[in-house]
């Protein structure tokens, strides 16, 4: 896999071709031959977890501002161990949080600690992080 360093190269692999995902784990190796697990029931799902990086509809800002706030939203999962990368595949079904399962997965690209960290900075400069929806 080549890795990807900026949110300009990330959002031009995602109007490259078939929709991306991406996901927070130890990597395609580590994933393969097995599906996520829903943590909190104990069950296994019927294929990997990830998120879709393909801006909706309604998004009217830059898609690299989609882009930084998808990257962010598992930034999390870093300090477990895992790493950032992009996936395609096929989706047969959807996870506790509404996430797409992704069968017949194909690796794409990992993001670079240099992509992560920008899409950090513009996450945090560009939106109204941890803002209340009431």
């Amino acid at each position: 896999m080549f890795t990807l360093l900026s949110l300009g190269e990330l959002a031009e692999v995602c109007h490259m071709g078939p929709e991306l995902y991406l996901r927070y784990s130890h990597g395609p190796e580590a994933d393969a031959g097995h599906a996520s697990t829903d943590h909190e029931s104990g069950l296994l799902m019927p294929g990997l977890s990830a998120n879709p990086l393909a801006a909706p509809k309604w998004w009217t800002l830059p898609v690299e501002d989609w882009l930084a706030r998808r990257v962010c939203q598992y930034l999390r999962e870093t300090h477990e161990g895992a790493r950032p990368w992009v996936l395609h595949g096929r989706v047969v079904d959807f996870g506790p949080d509404n996430e797409p399962l992704l069968v017949e997965v194909n690796p794409v690209a990992w993001l670079d600690a240099r992509l992560v960290a920008e899409a950090h900075a513009r996450y945090t400069e560009r939106m109204n992080v941890g803002k209340s929806t009431h």
